[in-house]
């Protein structure tokens, strides 16, 4: 079937929106990918490169950038919003101001909100007057964008509480090297997206201390089943967790040194402290805010969650890295199963 073409605004010119604003120029699209930064803004337009964070990567011509955010969702129905967590609110208020028309809205983030403990979907409608959303989307998965924007084959997810809008998006996404599922599984899929993080930290910092396979096999299991309680908890499907936005995610980003939260956590377990490790870093660490959220959400739904808690104390209570993994290797007798069968029982219960 042949793809209609669109035009489409990326709000949020780092690594991600820029390799998905490679997908959509390979798909035909008009490409409207905005920066706050003016001077990136024109190398995009003058060069076709994104060197800060996709170097050596040549953008097409029909990807425009933009340093007026008005000027770049002119005439737009669908968005990409693809800036970090902590910039939804002030972001999505700026468009909410100028805005007449109602968008399709596309979060590509991963992330939860400490203290108000919403996932960017509830942020998007808290700031964004409800007239002015068509739908909310989210597409997420096991995905990083130095491959995305090399072509190489990647498989994500997305959904929506509207399933043809999701449907839309995968068409206005999938070509033969990116290919696009649909779950209508929001929460699941969103919760996914932003625990992983803190496993990927976890694992980070297993490596960092010298530790091998094992400890980090150890980790990605026992920080499914963390993930998977408190999802199912606040009404996800298990059945997501065993999918891209569960397992899928956890592998690429516990095992990849593309991954900004191994790097973080690696460098933790080296011996460096939080501040300079974010400053070495240079771009934004999901995990570190989602560890808090996380922590908190684990004390409203009074879900077992070791491994969240223990990296919320390095973090925050900057517990040694080593005795933060003695401290879960010595912990108390369970069956492997227990926590999560109790979940499902209590789920059939409120059901």
């Amino acid at each position: 079937m042949q793809q209609k073409h669109e035009k489409v605004a990326i709000v949020g010119a780092g690594s991600w929106g820029t390799a998905l604003a490679t997908v959509l120029a390979d798909n035909g699209h008009e490409v409207r990918l905005w920066g706050h930064n003016s001077e990136q803004m024109n190398e995009i337009n003058t060069h076709h490169t994104n060197t800060k964070y996709l170097p050596n990567i040549t953008l097409q011509d029909s990807i425009i950038g933009y340093s007026s955010l008005e000027e770049a969702l002119t005439g737009i129905q669908i968005m990409i919003l693809a800036v970090p967590t902590k910039a939804i609110r002030e972001v999505v208020g700026k468009i909410n101001a100028f805005q007449k028309e109602p968008l399709m809205i596309v979060h590509v983030s991963k992330g939860i909100e400490p203290n108000t403990l919403l996932r960017i979907s509830e942020m998007i409608e808290e700031e964004m007057s409800s007239e002015l959303i068509e739908s909310i989307v989210v597409l997420s998965g096991p995905s990083h964008a130095e491959e995305v924007s090399l072509r190489q084959p990647t498989t994500v997810t997305v959904s929506s509480k509207r399933m043809e809008a999701a449907m839309k998006i995968q068409d206005l996404f999938i070509n033969q090297n990116f290919r696009v599922y649909t779950n209508p599984d929001i929460v699941g899929v969103e919760i996914g997206g932003a625990l992983k993080n803190i496993i990927a930290l976890a694992a980070g910092i297993s490596d960092g201390l010298g530790y091998g396979d094992n400890a980090k096999a150890a980790l990605m299991t026992r920080g499914l089943a963390e993930i998977s309680r408190l999802g199912m908890k606040m009404g996800a499907s298990p059945l997501t967790f065993s999918g891209l936005t569960g397992i899928g995610d956890l592998i690429v980003t516990c095992t990849s040194v593309h991954s900004r939260n191994w790097r973080a956590g690696n460098l933790l377990g080296k011996g460096k402290n939080l501040q300079e490790v974010l400053e070495n870093m240079g771009m934004v660490v999901e995990g570190v805010r989602t560890t808090k959220a996380a922590w908190q959400l684990a004390q409203k739904y009074n879900v077992k969650m070791p491994i969240t808690n223990a990296l919320y104390d390095l973090l925050f209570n900057h517990v040694n890295p080593k005795d933060t993994v003695d401290a879960l290797m010595a912990r108390g007798k369970t069956h492997e199963m227990e926590d999560l069968s109790n979940v499902l029982v209590d789920q059939l219960i409120e059901d």
